[in-house]
């Protein structure tokens, strides 16, 4: 009985782990992206720069901007001019950017 309460004990903290995602407001976003790194579980890294701008690398790298609108990540991909955003979620020092077609990225936040 003690091996049975003590595994139920064990995922019901696997499933408030699992819940403890916060949605970033803008200033929340700011704060988190600002001058920081992401290494995504792909293997990717984004840098997001004070001034807006932002690298991505994954084999060659790729050179854009971003920002925060509405409070989400807004992200802009030359020789695109479209702008596309994702609500931004935390726990700890991970992130998820959720997109509007139910796409998720994860990833881990770095200091530069």
């Amino acid at each position: 009985m003690r091996l049975f309460a003590r595994f139920l004990f064990m995922c019901s903290a696997i499933s408030a782990q699992a819940s403890d995602w916060q949605r970033l407001d803008g200033p929340g976003i700011e704060a988190a992206l600002t001058g920081k790194r992401v290494e995504y579980t792909n293997g990717a890294i984004q840098r997001f720069s004070e001034t807006g701008f932002t690298e991505y690398i994954y084999g060659e790298p790729s050179f854009g901007g971003w920002g925060v609108r509405h409070s989400r990540y807004c992200s802009v991909w030359p020789p695109s001019d479209v702008w596309v955003c994702y609500d931004v979620e935390r726990t700890g020092d991970r992130l998820r950017f959720l997109g509007d077609h139910d796409d998720v990225t994860e990833g881990v936040l770095v200091s530069q």
